[in-house]
């Protein structure tokens, strides 16, 4: 029950930040922004201190942790990806485009409308 009143407070003082955003529309952009940021902030701090807020924490953590054991592909090999992609998106292209012509074709002489 607590970590339900921890997100609602944590919602809310998100949603505090946004009405001042709009409701300081008179002053300088700076300080709208910073009071989206000063929102969005406590509201985060608020959520830190709850059961999912903590395991979203761990989440994140284990997903850098993951992102950094990822193999990249060097230039090279994404370059001779692209071109693999693209030739057979060509080649793909032509055969759709074969066989719609080869079904129309074949549906105008079923008509009787082959010229």
């Amino acid at each position: 029950m607590a970590d339900k009143l921890k997100f609602a407070l944590a919602l809310a003082l998100v949603v505090a930040g946004l009405v001042g955003y709009y409701q300081l529309a008179d002053h300088a952009l700076v300080l709208r922004v910073l009071a989206v940021l000063a929102g969005l902030g406590l509201g985060a701090a608020v959520a830190w201190f709850t059961v999912p807020g903590q395991d979203f924490y761990r989440f994140s953590q284990d997903a850098v942790v993951e992102a950094r054991r990822v193999v990249w592909p060097s230039r090279k090999e994404t370059w001779q990806t692209t071109l693999v992609v693209f030739a057979l998106v060509l080649v793909v292209g032509v055969f759709l485009w074969l066989v719609d012509w080869g079904l129309l074709v074949a549906v105008q002489r079923l008509m009787g409308r082959s010229e």
